[in-house]
């Protein structure tokens, strides 16, 4: 029993990983083809996110693996695979409640990151991608990552959820995870600048987050950030691309001056 339970926590924490891998690979790329040299210069911080990242995959994928050999040999959770045992209104239901639920507990355990002391110890860690890049949804140190581990593994023992349901949020934090980060807007304008961005989280929000830290804590939804009073609208990546245009014009380092 033991093995099959640590072979089940290895399986999910390589599926962590490589689904880490290849989303936040693809954005990478995108990012490559869409604003070419954006990441220029930046190689070696975005290593240092694939290696958080990778030690983040597996404090995500552990309980993950644990729990899932317990649903599967001994009925934990309450998620279902019968469409039918619960009527088909609750699936967006399930989803929505997850999502509002993993985003009501990002904003405050975020806020609570960012109190001096855990923001030495923790949360510096996602903050030293300056900027983020498409590597950068998971760069967190353990303690900061064992706060968002918690989050789904909890919600499965309480809210009754369809597999597919559950896998269709996972999707959904792992593109959002990554596209927050990645530099620019891949959304279309009507999700970050219409009525619609009035409520929902896109790159162009959470880029003012990693600009002026002290706001613009959600994850999903500006909910939490607008009731509160830490929602400061939408930035741009103006700068940041200006930036970026600066590190590909700058000589690199040993470059004729040195020689």
């Amino acid at each position: 029993m033991l093995l099959a339970i640590l072979l089940s926590a290895l399986a999910m924490t390589l599926i962590v990983g490589v689904r880490y891998l290849i989303v936040s690979g693809a954005f990478a790329w995108a990012t490559r083809v869409r604003h070419p040299g954006l990441y220029a210069g930046l190689d070696r911080q975005m290593r240092r996110e694939v290696i958080w990242s990778l030690a983040s995959a597996a404090i995500y994928g552990v309980p993950a693996g644990v729990i899932a050999w317990g649903w599967q040999h001994h009925g934990w959770t309450r998620i279902y695979t019968d469409v039918s045992a619960f009527p088909l209104w609750h699936l967006p239901l399930s989803v929505f409640l997850y999502l509002f639920a993993h985003d009501t507990w990002f904003y405050w355990t975020h806020r609570w990151m960012h109190r001096p002391r855990l923001f030495r110890i923790a949360h510096a860690v996602h903050h030293d991608s300056r900027p983020p890049t498409a590597w950068a949804a998971m760069s967190f140190h353990p303690i900061e990552a064992l706060t968002g581990a918690v989050v789904i593994p909890s919600l499965i023992f309480v809210i009754p959820i369809h597999v597919a349901a559950l896998g269709f949020v996972l999707g959904i934090m792992t593109v959002m995870g990554v596209t927050n980060h990645m530099g620019w807007e891949v959304f279309p304008r009507v999700m970050w600048r219409g009525p619609l961005g009035a409520w929902l989280i896109t790159a162009s929000h959470h880029q003012r987050h990693h600009e002026q830290y002290g706001c613009n804590y959600g994850l999903y939804f500006r909910f939490w950030d607008r009731l509160c009073g830490t929602d400061r609208g939408i930035g741009d990546f103006q700068k940041a691309h200006a930036r970026a245009a600066s590190r590909r014009a700058a000589p690199p380092p040993g470059g004729l001056a040195g020689r």
